[in-house]
């Protein structure tokens, strides 16, 4: 399931800011923290991914239990 998402550009007299804005529920299904630092990776021009330096636990975490 995809959300579409417009991208934004301010123009100002010396300088651009180009802006793409998370939906709620991705934010929210990520848990994004306020401020934090992410990088983009670009695989062409098709295709930019977001990679988080911090990545959550997972609260799903699977454990190996050994006989």
């Amino acid at each position: 399931m995809g959300f579409p998402t417009k991208v934004q550009l301010i123009k100002r007299k010396t300088s651009e800011q180009w802006y793409v804005n998370f939906p709620s529920a991705i934010a929210q299904a990520m848990e994004f923290e306020k401020g934090e630092i992410v990088e983009w990776i670009i695989e062409d021009k098709g295709l930019m991914a977001l990679k988080r330096r911090d990545v959550p636990e997972s609260l799903l975490k699977k454990t190996v239990t050994t006989d």
